[in-house]
């Protein structure tokens, strides 16, 4: 089957192993000569926590044809090579862990568990809420253009023009109390989900929405975990495809509401 998975440029790879740590699956190892290698294409879930981490640019996510992930057969590598809390963390396992590869593969291809990765794992957020002493926010919209899902959007729209523009995850606008005052206030706005939306033609529109507009500002919002950090690669790419000069300026927010980037 046609899936995305890790490809490495070995002539980039200088040997840091940063890699083989950052992927909970365990798909990533170092050889005899120092040189990151995939261990298993079934041990490569295609979600790309390592790029993060390399810093070298050694890394890609493509998409090719491959084995398919098996969450089970990850989850027993990792729970051999690194113990039973380590492969807790393999994405398609349930969060008290699982060693039944056949139900992880039922999770897997039926419905996934809750906790089969940081980006979905159920957890409950502790806070003061409304109630608290937390500053007030005010209800005024900040909003002023529509549509603003990338699907929907056209590059050629004219509020592009001469923009600041800001790219946001999807949850960051409801992790985010203060999202519009904070993120959104004077600028254009697009946003997408990494993880969940059909991303195919998303980095050829941005780059398209980069070159026809001439920003005058370009901001990526994205959530911590792992998975929506792949907003942030689309848009890097975009801007090369693009070929137009403009720095990426990226704003980080954790689940509990914070700006911690």
């Amino acid at each position: 089957m046609k899936r995305k998975i890790i490809e490495i440029e070995r002539d980039l790879c200088d040997g840091c192993g940063l890699c083989t740590t950052a992927c909970a699956e365990g798909a990533l190892a170092l050889d005899e000569e120092n040189k990151a290698v995939l261990v298993r294409e079934i041990f490569c879930d295609g979600m790309g926590a390592c790029l993060d981490v390399c810093p070298t640019g050694a890394l890609e996510i493509v998409e090719r044809e491959g084995e398919d992930y098996d969450s089970g057969a990850a989850y027993e590598h990792v729970l051999t090579t690194r113990g039973k809390e380590a492969a807790r963390h393999v994405h398609g396992i349930g969060e008290t862990g699982t060693p039944a590869r056949s139900e992880a593969a039922a999770a897997q291809k039926k419905i996934p568990l809750m906790g089969s990765c940081p980006g979905s794992a159920a957890c409950e957020i502790p806070g003061e809420g409304g109630g608290g002493k937390r500053r007030a926010v005010s209800g005024a919209s900040e909003l002023r253009q529509w549509p603003i899902q990338l699907h929907l959007v056209s590059p050629l729209a004219p509020y592009f023009k001469r923009s600041d523009l800001l790219i946001a995850a999807d949850c960051t606008a409801f992790a985010l109390g203060s999202f519009h005052p904070d993120l959104l206030q004077g600028k254009k706005l697009v946003i997408a989900c990494p993880k969940l939306d059909e991303t195919e033609g998303y980095v050829e529109k941005l780059a398209e929405l980069i070159k026809q507009n001439h920003l005058r500002s370009l901001t990526v919002a994205i959530m911590t975990v792992p998975c929506c950090s792949g907003l942030y690669r689309l848009v890097e790419q975009a801007v090369e495809l693009s070929g137009v000069e403009i720095a990426v300026q990226k704003r980080v927010v954790h689940m509990d509401g914070q700006l911690v980037a």
